[in-house]
């Protein structure tokens, strides 16, 4: 079992944390995820969690299949994952090496995972490869221009946990000698992985947090704080979101149906 200690640690570096309780924020991104990934569906037969941590998202999603898979590189947070989502076929594999056939999935789900990947191209080209034709990819990533760089950062060899402020906001020289552990995407860089692959984009948005530790210690203040950001998210001003909310979906190639082959 993990320790505590790690989580502020060299693992939560180089991984990120998972979500380790359900709240409301993960609550929302659920929402989002079955709006947009099932596409009016109410059951699908295979759903993947790409990156899955310790099952919090493959048990949530276990309603909505008639099997959720899920892979991790970390063979601690699987060992976790196999209490929260008994029954659930999970995996000890790399993102860029899929254990599971081509076009043998209906739902992919990769919830802030490519930005920690060795090779994210490769890692989209897997999500692809699996999917089913007409079926979806729902991806969660860092946005560079969120104020906070939410991994931490290292200082003088020294790594510091926790939001350090901007630092998303400097060239990118400076940005990833700060952070050089975690990826952070804009728009068009976040596209660009699916440049060539047989795919089309159904949505792609900027979202905010869901403030639950602000919320549980002063609920008055995290009430406003969602109030106010999540209407921004309906505006120009949705580009300073946490995260990028991506939905792909996997086409037949056809003379009348091409690959993306440039950022839209």
């Amino acid at each position: 079992m993990m320790e505590i200690s790690d989580l502020h640690g060299e693992r939560a570096a180089l991984r990120g944390n998972p979500s380790f309780v359900w709240r409301t924020g993960q609550s929302r991104r659920l929402d989002m995820i079955v709006s947009w990934g099932l596409a009016g569906r109410e059951r699908v037969e295979h759903i993947l969690v790409d990156g899955c941590g310790v099952g919090m998202y493959v048990r949530a999603l276990a309603p909505y299949a008639e099997r959720v898979s899920g892979i991790d590189i970390e063979a601690d947070y699987l060992r976790i994952a196999q209490s929260n989502a008994p029954g659930a076929l999970l995996c000890l594999a790399a993102a860029e090496a899929l254990p599971f056939a081509d076009q043998s999935v209906d739902l992919v789900l990769s919830h802030e995972v490519l930005e920690h990947v060795a090779d994210d191209r490769a890692a989209v080209a897997e999500m692809v490869r699996v999917l089913r034709p007409g079926s979806r990819a729902v991806i969660f990533v860092p946005n560079r221009f969120y104020p906070f760089e939410t991994h931490g950062i290292y200082w003088r060899g020294t790594y510091h946990f926790g939001n350090i402020p901007l630092v998303n906001y400097l060239p990118d020289g400076l940005r990833n000698r700060l952070a050089p552990h975690v990826r952070t995407y804009t728009a068009s860089s976040l596209r660009r992985l699916f440049i060539g692959q047989p795919v089309r984009v159904v949505h792609h948005s900027q979202i905010f947090p869901g403030y639950d530790n602000l919320t549980q210690r002063r609920p008055a203040l995290g009430r406003i704080l969602r109030r106010l950001t999540y209407a921004m998210e309906h505006s120009p001003l949705c580009v300073m979101g946490l995260s990028h909310l991506l939905v792909v979906e996997k086409v037949v190639p056809q003379s009348n149906l091409d690959p993306i082959r440039k950022p839209i």
